[in-house]
C-alpha cells in the first residue's frame, strides 16, 4: 500500500483525501449524474466501489431499502472474487472474518443399511496452484458493507441514496443526459413522491425483478425445474460429525442436503432437498414450514440427529435457470450503430440456483468488468465501442454458469441409485463427487476465457507466457520487490484504479546491456512516438496514471541493484515528483518458487504481458513487438 505522495497527514491511510468538491455529500437529489447504479446488491457495490475511484465521473447509487442490507441470502465467495477484493485492499478482511472451505465431503446411503447415511469421499475443495486465496464463506451483506466502505473513504466519498426505488427508465434520443430515471423516494413519515433523474448511462443491479429491465423491454428466459429446496441459516445440535466441513449428502428416501458451514464457527447453513412440485402450482412453495424444512433435515442425516436451537434465516425456492437476451438497451438490429445507454448486471441478467455458490460471485464479475469500461469511456480515455464488449463477454460468461449449475443442481437433487436395483435411475454417489471435482475450476471463478476482441488479443505469442493465458485472469505467482526485498504475489499488487498493466518478464541479456529485447522495450516506451504511454498519457499526469508498468528479471535480488533500473520503471510522481520504487521484481528464490518455471515464461526471450484493469490477460507478446503493442492500444484508446 502506497500513501504520502501528496505530503504526509495524520491518521488512517485507507481514509484517503476527498477530491475538491467532494468533501461532503448534499442530501439534496442531483438532478444530472453520469452513472445512475440501481441497487446495492452484489453487482451494484462492486461497480460503485470502482466507480468511486474517478472523482471526475459523477456517480449516483440508489437503493429501494431504507438502508444497507443486514442479512444477505447469499455466502459462497470464490477464490476469483478473493483476488478482486485484494484489488480494493479488502482481501485480508475477508479471509480474516470468513469461514474457509478447505476440503467437501461426501455421504451416500450405507452399504448393509440404506435407511442411515455414512461417509463415502472426501476431496480438496481447491486444487493446489489454483489461487494464492481460499474459498471462503461470508454473509453477502458483509461483503457489500466492505465495499461501502471502501466507497465512503474514496476520494468520492460515494454513499448510496436510499429509499428510491426506480420504476421506470426512458433513453431519449439526444442529449448529454439522455436517460431519463423515474423514481419513488420514500420519505420519513412513510409517504412517496416521484422525482426524476437524468443520466449518461444507467445501470441496473435492481435484482431479479429489476424494473430496469423491464424499462428496456429485456426478457429472462429459462425454465422452472418444478423442484423445491429448503434453505436455513441455523444454530443447532447435532452428532453429525462433518457439521463443519463443506458436505455433499444423498439418503435412500429422505431427499439430499448440501451443508456449509458458516463464518463464526457455529452457524451452518442447510439446503434441504423438499422434492418435486406439481407444474403449474403456484402456491406450493408456501404450503412448506420452516417446521417441515427442520424435520427433512433430520430425516436425511438419520442416524445422526440434528436439533435447531435458532434460526437467523429460512426459505423455500424453487430450482431454476433463466438468462437475459441481451444485458443492455441496444436491439440486435441496431448492435454496430449506436453505443449502450442502459446496462443490466446480476440477478437482473441472470438466475440460477444457489447451490453452486455463483450468483453473487458472478454478478460481481459483472460490476467489474463495467466499472472500469464507464470510467474510461467517461474520462475520454477510451470509445464509445469498448461498452458494447460488456454484454459480449459477460452473457457468454452467464450461458456457461447456466449450463454448470443446471448439471450440478441436478447432480444435487439426484436420488442415490440403488446397487441392488439394475433399473433403479438413479446416480450413482460416485458420479456426483466426479462432477464436483471436474467442476472446481467454475466453482474456484477460474473459468472464464474472454474471446479476441477490441480488448482481448489472439493467442498466438501464448507460448512465451503459457501460464498466462489470453482471456483467463492473471494468475498471481510468488516475487521479490528489488527496492527492499519484501516478498509479494505479483497479481496482488495491482489496484481496482482503472488502470492497464503492462508486466516485463526479461529475456536471458544482461540487465545492464543496452541493446537487449528488455532495454529496448523500454526505450520505445520512454521516447516513440508510437509509444501507448507517450501518447495515451495525459500532459501533466503521472507517468504511470494510464498504465501500471513492472518489470521482472531473472536473477536474485541481491544481484541487481536499482541503478539498472529504467527510468520509466522509477517514475516521478506527485507534487514533488516522487520517485517510486515499487515496479520491479526479481523471482522469489528463497522459497523456490522461481516465476519464470511457475508461469511458463520463455527465458532466451522473455515476454510482455499486457493486463487488464479487471484483471484479465489482454495479450501475450514478444519484448520486440513493438508496433504490435502501440496497434493493440491504438484500437483501446482515445489520444
Amino acid at each position: 500500500m502506497q500513501f504520502y505522495l501528496d505530503g504526509y497527514r495524520p491518521g488512517d491511510p485507507e481514509f484517503r483525501p476527498a477530491a475538491s468538491g467532494m468533501e461532503r455529500r448534499s442530501d439534496q437529489l442531483p438532478e444530472e449524474v453520469d452513472v445512475l447504479v440501481v441497487g446495492t446488491g452484489p453487482a451494484g457495490a462492486v461497480l460503485a466501489a470502482q466507480l468511486s475511484e474517478f472523482p471526475g465521473v459523477k456517480t449516483m447509487v440508489v437503493e429501494r431499502r431504507g438502508g444497507p442490507l443486514e442479512l444477505g441470502q447469499a455466502d459462497g465467495v470464490a477464490c476469483r472474487t478473493v483476488e478482486m477484493f485484494n484489488a480494493f485492499g479488502l482481501a485480508e478482511k475477508l479471509v480474516r472474518e470468513a469461514y474457509w472451505v478447505n476440503e467437501t465431503v461426501f455421504w451416500r446411503p450405507g452399504e448393509q443399511d440404506r435407511s442411515g447415511i455414512v461417509r463415502s469421499g472426501r476431496v480438496q475443495d481447491v486444487a493446489d496452484g489454483l489461487s494464492e486465496y481460499p474459498h471462503v464463506i461470508v454473509n453477502q451483506a458483509r461483503m457489500q458493507d466492505y465495499l461501502l466502505e471502501h466507497m465512503a473513504k474514496s476520494p468520492s466519498r460515494l454513499e448510496p441514496h436510499y429509499g428510491l426505488e426506480v420504476t421506470d427508465v426512458v433513453v431519449h434520443p439526444d442529449g448529454e443526459y439522455p436517460v431519463q430515471a423515474t423514481m419513488l423516494q420514500t420519505n420519513n413519515d412513510g409517504g412517496t413522491r416521484e422525482v426524476t433523474v437524468r443520466a449518461k448511462y444507467v445501470v441496473g443491479c435492481d435484482g431479479a425483478r429489476s424494473a430496469v429491465r423491464k424499462s428496456i423491454g429485456v426478457e429472462l428466459k429459462g425454465d422452472a425445474r418444478n423442484h423445491a429446496w429448503g434453505v436455513m441459516d441455523v444454530l443447532a445440535v447435532t452428532d453429525f460429525p462433518d457439521v463443519r466441513f463443506k458436505a455433499a449428502i444423498q439418503s435412500a428416501s429422505g431427499g439430499n442436503i448440501l451443508l456449509i458451514p458458516r463464518e463464526g464457527g457455529y452457524l451452518v447453513r442447510l439446503y434441504v432437498d423438499l422434492g418435486d412440485l406439481e407444474p403449474g402450482d403456484r402456491d406450493a412453495r408456501k404450503r412448506f414450514t420452516q417446521e417441515k424444512v427442520i424435520e427433512t433435515a433430520q430425516n436425511v442425516l438419520h442416524p445422526y440427529s440434528l436439533e435447531v436451537k435458532d434460526t437467523a434465516w429460512w426459505s423455500v425456492y424453487e430450482v431454476g435457470q433463466r438468462i437475459a437476451d441481451r444485458f443492455d438497451d441496444v436491439l440486435p438490429e441496431e448492435r454496430g450503430t449506436r453505443s449502450p445507454r442502459v446496462f443490466i448486471a446480476g440477478d437482473a441478467c441472470h438466475t440460477h440456483s444457489a447451490k453452486a455458490g455463483q450468483g453473487m460471485n458472478v454478478s460481481m464479475q459483472d460490476g467489474f468488468n463495467l466499472g472500469w469500461k464507464l470510467a474510461a469511456v467517461l474520462e475520454g480515455r477510451s470509445p464509445e465501442s469498448l461498452l458494447d464488449t460488456y454484454t459480449e463477454e459477460r452473457q457468454a460468461v452467464a450461458r456457461e454458469l447456466i449450463d454448470f449449475d443446471l448439471l450440478w443442481s441436478s447432480a444435487m437433487g439426484a436420488k442415490p441409485k440403488d446397487p441392488d436395483n439394475p433399473d433403479d435411475q438413479g446416480m450413482d454417489p460416485a458420479e456426483v463427487q466426479r462432477i464436483f471435482t471436474e467442476g472446481g475450476r467454475f466453482t474456484a471463478g477460474f473459468a472464464t476465457d474472454y474471446q479476441p476482441s477490441m480488448i482481448t488479443g489472439e493467442d498466438s505469442y501464448e507460448y512465451l507466457a503459457k501460464g498466462f493465458p489470453v482471456g483467463e485472469r492473471f494468475h498471481s505467482a510468488p516475487v521479490i520487490r528489488l527496492a527492499d526485498a519484501k516478498p509479494l504475489g505479483l497479481g496482488h499488487v495491482a489496484q481496482a484504479d482503472g488502470r492497464w498493466r503492462i508486466y516485463a518478464f526479461a529475456d536471458s541479456a544482461a540487465p545492464q546491456a543496452k541493446n537487449s529485447r528488455f532495454a529496448r522495450l523500454f526505450r520505445f516506451l520512454a521516447e516513440s512516438e508510437d509509444s501507448p504511454v507517450r501518447r495515451f498519457t495525459p500532459k501533466g499526469a503521472d507517468p504511470d496514471a494510464i498504465f501500471d508498468i513492472r518489470a521482472v528479471f531473472q536473477q536474485g535480488h541481491r544481484d541487481l541493484d536499482v541503478s539498472v533500473v529504467p527510468e520509466l520503471l522509477l517514475p516521478k510522481k506527485g507534487p514533488f515528483g516522487l520517485a517510486d520504487y515499487e515496479k520491479v521484481f526479481t523471482p522469489d528464490l528463497k522459497s523456490g518458487e522461481d516465476i519464470f518455471d511457475l508461469r511458463g515464461i520463455d527465458r532466451q526471450q522473455g515476454a510482455l504481458v499486457v493486463v487488464r484493469p479487471d484483471q484479465y490477460v489482454a495479450h501475450v507478446l514478444p519484448l520486440d513487438a513493438h508496433q504490435e503493442l502501440a496497434s493493440f492500444f491504438a484500437g483501446v484508446m482515445r489520444g
